[in-house]
């Protein structure tokens, strides 16, 4: 076991560069292993709409030259009604975003080994010692760390994660020049990013236009395989078709073009996370899943779940006798709920009775958030239970009634 780290990453996505990132800044010995080959990454894993706030960027010190445009607001549409909330955001060159990751922690003393295949972990005792890439490559490290995202070789092989299906949402991006981001029939949509709860375009999801300068923006979509998108769903129309569907009926994109190579694709996992760690091993990012589960803003929280793991690495081999064993790893557990997404499950609940609400309800939710203060929705996307309960009418008990009979199997 020459071949041995303090930490061993699998993933070079935001999760895994960001924790390689704090630990070689506390001058642990890092490696982080990588499938893409180096001479492309991260063609291939370009999977986000790079959708953030300014708060993720100055916690974690991303430079603003990542960035490809600022926005000030946040537009929410249903089908016929919309609102506008002030809040500032910030549309990533996710490439960009990614690379910087991986550059600034070379810089610190990370090891990165592209083109790097993790297959499964390597076993001594009934605990993961070490990591098994390309075949019979092997590396060894005391806390081993899965970043590699919903594939999840190593968690899935230790127990770790229980991804399932149903509860998986796949999304497609096309980044576009030529469309009306201030169409007279809509929202103002300069500096803005924008979410659309219509069933017609996203069932069991929501569509979405950031706009990124000028006439350009990045437009995409993205659904549940959930009851929602069953009951909802058109059978024989892929999500491709579904995009083709809103860019052909929506006079916003009249006259848009697609920018060549400027396609995303991506998939992520709304569910509670179970388990996130075992002896000598913890999972970060997508792994877990961490995406937020209303509205997709992923990378804050894969960000905050690579800096629980840093902590959580520092905790356990700081002092003289290191400790990596199952109990003192799990403060990992406990900082993942605390920090990175406390209020989980009333967080879920919601996401799935809004994804079950009909295109006709939505209209109504947005005049309802027209008429409250602006904090309303913020806390009910914490999972304020007051705050959701604002939202909620006597006429939506049948809608409750027959979500709860299908949600609780009752």
């Amino acid at each position: 076991m020459d071949d041995r780290y303090d930490v061993v990453i699998a993933g070079a996505g935001p999760a895994g560069a960001q924790c390689a990132r704090d630990l070689a800044a506390r001058n642990y010995d890092v490696v982080v292993l990588e499938t893409e080959p180096e001479e492309e990454f991260p063609s291939q894993s370009n999977k986000s709409t790079g959708g953030t706030f300014p708060s993720m960027m100055a916690s974690f010190n991303v430079p603003d030259d990542v960035v490809m445009n600022f926005t000030d607001s946040v537009v929410l549409e249903s089908p016929n009604e919309h609102v506008v909330q002030e809040q500032a955001g910030a549309v990533l060159e996710f490439a960009d975003f990614k690379q910087f990751l991986v550059d600034d922690s070379r810089e610190k003393g990370a090891e990165y080994r592209f083109d790097a295949r993790v297959s499964k972990p390597v076993m001594d005792g009934g605990e993961v010692v070490g990591v098994r890439y390309d075949g019979d490559q092997a590396v060894y490290g005391d806390v081993i760390v899965d970043a590699t995202g919903p594939s999840a070789p190593l968690a899935k092989a230790l127990g770790v994660s229980d991804l399932q299906r149903q509860k998986q949402a796949i999304g497609i991006e096309y980044e576009f020049e030529g469309v009306d981001v201030d169409h007279k029939d809509y929202a103002d949509l300069t500096d803005a990013m924008m979410l659309r709860l219509d069933h017609e375009y996203a069932p069991g999801g929501y569509a979405w236009i950031f706009h990124t300068g000028a006439d350009t923006a990045k437009v995409g979509l993205c659904y549940i395989r959930n009851e929602s998108y069953q009951r909802y769903s058109t059978a024989d129309r892929t999500i491709d078709g579904y995009l083709d569907h809103w860019l052909g009926t929506d006079p916003r994109f009249e006259d848009a073009e697609r920018l060549e190579g400027k396609v995303h694709r991506g998939s992520a996992h709304i569910q509670p996370p179970g388990r996130l760690s075992t002896d000598n091993f913890v999972a970060i990012g997508d792994t877990v899943p961490t995406i937020d589960p209303l509205w997709g803003e992923g990378i804050h929280k894969c960000m905050k779940s690579a800096r629980a793991a840093a902590i959580t690495v520092d905790h356990c081999l700081t002092p003289d006798e290191p400790d990596t064993s199952a109990e003192n790893i799990s403060v990992y557990d406990e900082l993942w709920h605390e920090q990175v997404a406390p209020k989980m499950d009333a967080r879920l609940l919601m996401t799935h009775l809004l994804y079950y609400a009909p295109n006709e309800r939505y209209d109504r939710l947005m005049r309802d958030l027209n008429r409250m203060d602006q904090d309303t929705l913020a806390q009910a996307n914490q999972g304020n239970k007051r705050a959701i309960a604002k939202l909620l009418h006597l006429s939506d008990l049948p809608m409750l009634a027959s979500f709860a009979r299908e949600y609780y199997g009752s």
